[in-house]
């Protein structure tokens, strides 16, 4: 197995006039399949950084039951995927071909970006995924590396410039250039027709209905039902996401150009994240919606807490949550519970659920046994998994898929694609979904997800006047 020892070269600037946005803005006409990776959540250390990526060296990808592996020295590599092939292994062993120099920074400066989408399920479980008509094909799995990755510490307003390449190759000077730069090329977003959506109302509440039977009859417990919008657009997408990132900030915030098809959301929820070999499965299920007044708001919350119908759907989530990281892992422990947290057009449940990783675990292993969230499947996940093949009419796609990176140490986090747009030939889709129990009323689940919807839709209109 070949390997790429990759030389990091890096220079500190100041970061007080430049944001993510306006370096994404003067990188990406330069650097196509770019991409920009942030948080609104800088309270967190750990979340204080924001990150541009481009100019890919490396990729894999897995695209119609074939992996595609692409190297810096411009050789490439296919591998038919078949009942026999360790997908996980194989994409961890992509990561373990690439060598970096040791460093001190506490932060992501290489290693692998990319998502895993929904569909991807059936390369982990024992799970059909057929291809349905009117579903948006895109690749299942996409990782890269890439050359130059731009890190932006927002509490000290410094910034990071990196050049990791094969050959001793140094581009900082060029890059320094590009973000000293005054012009900023902007271009104007506007929807065109009607959006729609592959569910009437109707639809979408008999789904519910008989998600609501399988309940009764013990099927499952719970059962996360979607339905997808689509709104068709012209000029830059981009100012969609400029102004999601304003009215809806989340923890997870993303913008992926892969040139025929852009994935960017505003996500509130980690799908896993692993850091020095120790698991956490953050489990949001539970949601009413906010009224924009701060006291109606705090009585809703109390009632959220108190509600039956949602604390027992997050009880059966963080239970899954305590099953999937013990599938790798030990010492698992619920160390935050039931936690009512506000979010910028609802109010959410939310627990912490961790585990140390088994000393043989490798940390694809550890996403694949915990892949899908179960916030976006149900419980027990696989049966919900099979009757969500039967009852959705379009593939999920991304919808449900997780968003990140992974360094070449292992540590991974990745964001859940929901509050997320996929763009591809001059259509926009969105997707949401709500979690069915036994005692759910069809209305009510049907505005559940114009709720989580809420904060997409007011963006497009938004982005129009940017």
């Amino acid at each position: 197995m070949k390997s790429f020892k990759l030389n990091t070269k890096y220079k500190q600037i100041l970061a007080d006039t430049i944001t993510p946005v306006s370096v994404y803005l003067k990188i990406r006409d330069k650097f196509p399949n770019s991409l920009l990776l942030e948080s609104s959540d800088y309270h967190g250390s750990d979340n204080s950084f924001s990150y541009i990526c481009c100019n890919p060296i490396a990729s894999i990808k897995i695209e119609n039951e074939t992996i595609f592996k692409n190297y810096p020295d411009g050789t490439s590599e296919k591998i038919a995927i078949n009942a026999t092939t360790n997908v996980p292994e194989i994409i961890e062993e992509f990561s373990r071909q690439f060598k970096s120099e040791k460093n001190d920074f506490k932060f992501i400066n290489n290693g692998l970006f990319g998502y895993i989408s929904y569909d991807a399920v059936r390369y982990f479980e024992k799970v059909k995924i057929a291809k349905k008509e009117n579903s948006n094909t895109i690749p299942d799995v996409y990782y890269a590396v890439y050359q130059n990755i731009i890190a932006i510490n927002h509490f000290k307003n410094q910034a990071y410039l990196f050049c990791h390449s094969v050959e001793d190759k140094n581009n900082i000077s060029e890059m320094e250039q590009l973000l000293q730069s005054r012009n900023i090329a902007s271009y104007k977003f506007t929807k065109e027709g009607e959006g729609f959506s592959n569910l009437t109302d109707e639809e979408f509440k008999h789904n519910v209905a008989l998600a609501k039977k399988h309940c009764f009859r013990g099927d499952v417990f719970q059962l996360v039902l979607s339905r997808r919008f689509t709104q068709g657009f012209k000029g830059d997408e981009f100012n969609v996401y400029r102004a999601l990132r304003s009215i809806n900030p989340s923890p997870y915030l993303f913008f992926f150009d892969y040139g025929d098809f852009k994935i960017f959301g505003s996500s509130p929820e980690a799908q896993i994240i692993v850091k020095d070999r120790k698991a956490e499965i953050h489990p949001i299920a539970g949601t009413f919606k906010r009224t924009g007044d701060d006291e109606k708001d705090a009585v809703l919350a109390k009632q959220l807490s108190e509600d039956k119908k949602e604390n027992s759907e997050h009880v059966m989530l963080v239970d899954l949550a305590r099953n999937d990281l013990s599938r790798n892992g030990h010492n698992v422990n619920v160390e935050r519970y039931r936690e009512v947290q506000f979010f910028s057009h609802v109010i959410h449940l939310v627990s912490k659920v961790t585990g140390h990783l088994h000393e043989k675990a490798t940390t694809m292993q550890v996403v694949a046994d915990t892949f899908p969230a179960g916030t976006l499947s149900g419980a027990p996940k696989h049966r919900a998994m099979q009757l969500i093949e039967d009852y959705e009419k379009t593939n999920r796609n991304f919808y449900g898929g997780a968003i990140g990176f992974m360094d070449f140490e292992g540590n991974f986090n990745h964001a859940i694609m929901i509050r997320t747009f996929l763009s591809k030939n001059h259509q926009l889709h969105s997707q949401a979904g709500a979690g069915i129990v036994a005692s759910s009323d069809e209305e009510s689940e049907m505005q559940e997800v114009y709720n989580k919807l809420r904060a997409l839709n007011t963006a497009l209109d938004l982005a129009e006047t940017i």
